[in-house]
């Protein structure tokens, strides 16, 4: 079976710094400043074709980073991340612009995959309709709720029919009819055999549409295989870790940092 996506040692590295000032001090001067932070570190791993995965992940564990980065939204600190086909993200608001109405987001993200404007307009009554928006098409965005835009975008997705199909939490917002709605469309993906990932911290909705998972500790990559495999793995740290004080979560941190700088340290030689 061919690969989809093939992700090689992907490190996202940001600055966090505590002064304006020194970010402008980091730009002109030699000296480094501000505190590196790695949302992502040295994650590999690869995917075949028609693959349904889940990344998994408490808050700040590089979900959305990753995400970003395999749609190509994002740039990689170093590493590389090859593609099979166009990825499409979906997530609230990403790739929408808030001063256009839905109507011509519609146009201009369909141009900018390519699409001609005897396309366009071939697919905009679909892509109107399955979003549900009626007369707010023609309103500004940024008028939207976040259901709304988040509807915009999936409709606009899924019927420019990508290779490869990025939900990042795009089902956690609106209503309950329109979330199963999109999951009909996403099995309907799945039958053809597209790659998708799945970012949801539903772990039922991850279980029954995901064949495999990746679990994120932390900007590393902790597991990765059978959804049946990974996720009571997770569910039972889940448990654990939520059981933990403020301060021994900290600790649990720096610990999993540490054995992070050893792994990274001893691969380094």
């Amino acid at each position: 079976m061919e690969k989809s996506v093939i992700v090689k040692n992907l490190t996202k590295k940001y600055k966090l710094y505590s002064k304006a000032r020194e970010k402008l001090l980091d730009i002109f001067l030699p000296k480094s400043y501000g505190e590196d932070f790695y949302a992502l570190k040295n994650v590999s791993f690869e995917v075949d074709e028609g693959d349904v995965i889940g990344f998994l992940g408490i808050n700040g564990s590089g979900k959305s980073t990753l995400s970003n980065i395999i749609a190509g939204i994002v740039p990689e600190t170093s590493g590389s991340v090859e593609t099979k086909g166009q990825p499409s993200l979906i997530s609230v608001s990403a790739g929408l612009n808030n001063q256009l109405t839905g109507r011509e987001n519609i146009e201009l993200k369909c141009l900018m995959l390519g699409f001609n404007k005897q396309q366009i307009r071939e697919l905009e009554p679909d892509i109107i309709d399955f979003s549900e928006l009626g007369k707010f098409i023609d309103q500004p965005v940024k008028s939207y709720s976040s259901g709304m835009k988040s509807r915009l975008g999936f409709s606009i997705s899924v019927h420019t029919d990508p290779d490869i199909l990025i939900i990042d939490e795009a089902l956690s917002v609106g209503d309950k009819a329109f979330a199963d709605k999109c999951l009909d469309k996403m099995n309907e993906f799945k039958d053809r055999g597209k790659t998708m990932f799945f970012v949801s911290h539903s772990i039922g909705q991850m279980k029954k549409f995901c064949d495999k998972a990746i679990w994120l500790e932390f900007g590393q990559l902790k597991m990765y295989g059978d959804i049946n495999e990974v996720i009571p793995a997770y569910e039972k740290f889940l448990k654990d870790y939520k059981g933990m004080t403020d301060k021994e979560k900290k600790r649990y941190r720096e610990e999993a940092n540490k054995r992070r700088a050893t792994l990274d340290a001893a691969t380094a030689m």
